[in-house]
């Protein structure tokens, strides 16, 4: 079959912005496919590692050619096709980057198709560490850019073995935190790019999930303010089946805060109705994980069980469960 009738049903109207009330989930008008898929929390952890491993992935330095090529040849084990974007942004601080944005896709010809993306990039400062001394030094960005590339990828594996029948692609983009406080379009200069300039003439999907800092013990996933405004339909579609695999914890059904991210571009430029799966944590000095935009983003940061949720609920969508 292709993408199921009631998520066709659920993203049309949120795309045509009656959405804001739109309950249906993927399994409201057809019985439970008997088929079932299992994400590897292990595996998926071991992809986080192994790009830590490489050291904090900034553009410009040799661990972020290195992470590239690694991610490219992941990509080309499991994908239909893999394009490389390379392409040529400037910083809010006038700097000119080379970066790489990497696609991995299955079902190219399908014209029902899913989005999923995150950020590949590390932020060139620690500048919300407790000590001054490190505010100059990289971001190792174990939860803040690896854990999202890391569902991706135990995503991509999954998928090369049991089938999607719609299009699906994998968009990891780069240069999303080299931003500054106060300058939107500082942000996401990958995603902006894309955006504009997309991989394929024309490019269209019928929904978008991004994902980040989706790995950090005690994570916590409330409905992101933006998120709701441009696709709230996806959003309960995405929340409804997260409760369904047992995940209702943290995947909590309330509004969370608003946040400038790869998703309000997709949104904005790209006209793709897309949401934002993000661990905010209001009740923290700086609205997320303890480590955040500090030299303590590390592995020890990473819980399997976090990316177990998210991984687990995001195929599930993918495949219709």
């Amino acid at each position: 079959m292709k993408m199921t009738s009631a998520i066709l049903a659920l993203v049309l109207m949120t795309a045509c912005g009656s959405g804001n009330n739109a309950t249906t989930t993927a399994t409201d008008n057809e019985s439970q496919t008997a088929k079932t898929v299992t994400f590897n929390a292990d595996s998926a952890y071991q992809f986080v590692k192994l790009q830590c491993d490489m050291g904090p992935r900034v553009p410009g330095t040799p661990a972020h050619e290195q992470c590239a090529q690694w991610l490219t040849a992941q990509l080309r084990q499991w994908c239909d096709t893999v394009v490389v974007q390379p392409a040529q942004v400037t910083t809010f601080d006038g700097k000119t980057l080379n970066i790489k944005n990497i696609v991995g896709t299955f079902n190219p010809e399908a014209t029902d198709r899913v989005l999923v993306l995150a950020h590949w990039d590390c932020r060139p400062w620690a500048d919300n560490d407790s000590d001054e001394a490190n505010h100059k030094q990289p971001v190792m960005g174990a939860n803040d850019a690896a854990s999202g590339v890391g569902v991706m990828l135990e995503l991509a594996r999954i998928l090369s073995q049991q089938r999607p029948e719609v299009g699906v692609d994998l968009l990891m983009v780069d240069a999303e935190d080299w931003g500054t406080d106060g300058d939107e379009d500082s942000w996401a200069l990958g995603t902006q790019y894309w955006a504009n300039n997309p991989h394929v003439a024309g490019y269209k999907a019928n929904f978008g999930i991004l994902l980040d800092m989706v790995g950090a013990r005690g994570a916590r996933f409330a409905q992101e303010y933006f998120s709701l405004q441009y696709a709230q339909g996806v959003v309960s579609l995405v929340w409804d089946t997260a409760a369904k695999a047992g995940f209702g914890s943290l995947f909590v059904t309330q509004q969370g805060g608003a946040i400038t991210d790869d998703h309000v571009m997709v949104n904005r430029i790209a006209g793709i109705p897309c949401i934002d799966i993000i661990d905010m944590r209001p009740d923290s000095g700086t609205g997320f994980f303890d480590g955040w935009h500090t030299t303590h983003d590390t592995l020890d940061q990473i819980d399997p069980a976090t990316l177990r949720a998210v991984g687990q609920t995001v195929a599930n969508v993918i495949l219709g469960f």
